[in-house]
């Protein structure tokens, strides 16, 4: 699955079960996520996600771990899919 296929409203949970999120848009290398009662975005990157199963990403690190990551903060560089129809097999989650 390429990051361009994934889709806003899709669950995000650790790898220990517990929801950790939703995601709200996806960029090439980060998901911007939101998170119940907290205010703000937090963007995951993409190296984090170990799997994707019918509408849900499964974190590679468990919640807790995830909570502790300070994804709070946005990139330092524009963050735009990569739409081009080449094989973009490095971003192949």
């Amino acid at each position: 699955m390429r990051m361009t296929d994934l889709k806003a409203g899709w669950a995000i949970v650790g790898n220990d079960g517990r929801r950790f999120g939703t995601v709200e848009s996806v960029g090439q290398n980060y998901i911007l996520a939101s998170k119940p009662g907290l205010r703000g975005h937090l963007y995951v990157p993409a190296s984090h996600i170990a799997n994707v199963e019918h509408e849900v990403l499964y974190l590679n690190l468990a919640k807790r771990e995830a909570d502790e990551m300070g994804w709070e903060q946005p990139p330092r560089d524009r963050d735009v899919p990569d739409t081009t129809s080449e094989t973009d097999l490095h971003r192949h989650i």
